[in-house]
C-alpha cells in the first residue's frame, strides 16, 4: 500500500474521532525515521489540545488501526499538537494564518534571500504573498521548501 493511500484511510479512520471530540484534524503523515515507520495525527482545538485530548485519540484510532489492519509493516501511533510553529500545507491552513507572521524557507533565491520572515497576506494555487516591513513579494509555491507560522512572544 502506497504512503498517501495509508494517509488517505488513516484520514478516514480518525475523522469522526475528531468531529466527536470537537478536534480539528490538521495534518496526518505516514513516515519512515530509520527502522521505524511512523502514523502521525496532528489535531487542535480551540484553545489549544492537551496530553490527555491526544491520548484519548490515540486510544481509538489505534483500535479503528487495529480492527482495519491495512498496514503490513509494524508502526508507531504518535497524536500531537501541530505547535505553535506548525507547517502550512493545505489551503486551509493558508486561509486561517493570513495576517500572521510566517517564516519560509525557499529552494532558490528571490531577492538575493532564501529565507524570509513576513507576514502572510495571501495566496492562491501557485503563489504566495507576503509583506515584510521593507517589501511585498510574491514566491512561487513551487519553490517554498517550508513555510510555518513563526515563533512570537
Amino acid at each position: 500500500m502506497k504512503k498517501s493511500e495509508i494517509e488517505e484511510r488513516t484520514t478516514e479512520l480518525v475523522m469522526p474521532i475528531i468531529e466527536e471530540g470537537g478536534f480539528e484534524l490538521w495534518d496526518v503523515e505516514y513516515v519512515k525515521e530509520g527502522p521505524d515507520f511512523i502514523i502521525r495525527v496532528y489535531a487542535d482545538k480551540e484553545g489549544g489540545i492537551g496530553i490527555d485530548d491526544c491520548v484519548a485519540i490515540s486510544r481509538k484510532l489505534s483500535d479503528k488501526l487495529d480492527e482495519d489492519d491495512f498496514i503490513k509493516e509494524a508502526y508507531i501511533l504518535e497524536v500531537s499538537s501541530p505547535g505553535l510553529t506548525r507547517p502550512l500545507k493545505k489551503d486551509k491552513d493558508f486561509e486561517r494564518s493570513i495576517g500572521r507572521l510566517v517564516e519560509i524557507k525557499l529552494y532558490s533565491a528571490v531577492n538575493g534571500s532564501k529565507e524570509f520572515e513576513a507576514e502572510l497576506k495571501g495566496f492562491d494555487e501557485k503563489t504566495v504573498t507576503v509583506a515584510s516591513e521593507e517589501e511585498t513579494i510574491t514566491i512561487e509555491r513551487s519553490n517554498i521548501s517550508s513555510i510555518r507560522l513563526a515563533f512570537v512572544e
